[in-house]
């Protein structure tokens, strides 16, 4: 309890205003009570029998709670929708003794929820558990506590992660590096949303590495550079193991999203021979340094089916 002196002072700040305002009846409990009570209702099963219009009679006034009759998981013609079931209730739990008093919480989502966010992603996770989420239990986002809600907008009309014009926004918003790396001088038409993150990647998660939605970082470069698949009669070892040894898929300063200009990037596997991995010691003195470096005898990088083209050249 605050002194006479403190709430005072408090107002004559102007921050007992704000609090009571902020303050709801909830507020005090730890994040294990709150989850614990919440689970007591749900045991409870105390639905309201009017469903969403007990909700509205209090939240109506709310731009945000009622975007959500704009959207998917607001339509009551679809019986895959919340809105065709328990309404409100659905997602934020039992009404119980909510509305009388206000002093029972219901769930809550995003960053300022004290909800532990598995029990937030537990929610959606009762209708969205088909094929395409069965890798989100062992996927990066679930391991680091990514809320589903941290992504997707549900009281909206249309969900920016379901739009190929904003899903790059809502990524980059978090990978912040690979935004760099997308406006550097050569890259994938990402920034100009011709391609988006999802066209590799998978959000829910995958059984391949970095969440790919192919079994292999080259099956995925595969889908639009077909022409590098081979076979090919003389094969580049680097090409047919990893094409992410040379290439930075989300960009690079180099041309062809390649990691290190020629012939620097060729010496990471060809030693010192004399030859064409030799770092050039004078300006002109060979062809080497200049124009495409290796690459203007080695032209067939990735493969070559000349029957003379053992050595790529062909």
């Amino acid at each position: 309890m605050r002194s006479l002196y403190q709430l005072a002072m408090l107002i004559g700040c102007g921050l007992l205003v704000m609090q009571s305002a902020l303050a709801l009846p909830w507020d005090d409990l730890t994040a294990e009570q709150l989850d614990t009570t919440l689970q007591q209702k749900f045991t409870d099963g105390n639905y309201s029998p009017k469903g969403a219009d007990s909700c509205l009679m209090c939240h109506k006034k709310n731009e945000q709670v009622m975007d959500l009759f704009k959207g998917t998981h607001g339509k009551v013609i679809s019986d895959a929708s919340p809105m065709a079931g328990l309404q409100c209730e659905a997602c934020h739990g039992p009404q119980g003794n909510h509305n009388r008093g206000g002093k029972e919480p219901m769930i809550a989502f995003g960053a300022k929820s004290k909800l532990p966010v598995s029990s937030q992603n537990s929610v959606c996770e009762g209708c969205h558990n088909d094929a395409q989420q069965m890798s989100w239990h062992n996927s990066t986002h679930n391991l680091e506590e990514v809320a589903c809600v941290d992504c997707h907008k549900i009281h909206a009309a249309k969900d920016p992660v379901m739009d190929k014009l904003t899903v790059n926004d809502t990524c980059v918003s978090c990978h912040t590096s690979q935004k760099g790396d997308m406006n550097k001088r050569s890259s994938h038409p990402l920034k100009w949303n011709s391609m988006t993150c999802v066209d590799c990647h998978s959000a829910h998660g995958s059984m391949s590495e970095n969440a790919l939605v192919n079994p292999t970082v080259n099956d995925t470069c595969y889908g639009c550079h077909a022409e590098k698949r081979g076979p090919f009669l003389w094969e580049h070892a680097p090409v047919t193991e990893n094409c992410v040894t040379c290439h930075n898929p989300h960009g690079s300063v180099n041309e062809s999203l390649v990691k290190q200009r020629a012939p620097q990037l060729c010496q990471q596997c060809h030693a010192n021979d004399g030859h064409a991995s030799r770092v050039v010691a004078e300006s002109g003195i060979d062809a080497f340094g200049g124009g495409k470096s290796c690459l203007n005898c080695h032209s067939q990088i990735h493969g070559s089916n000349h029957p003379s083209g053992s050595l790529l050249q062909r």
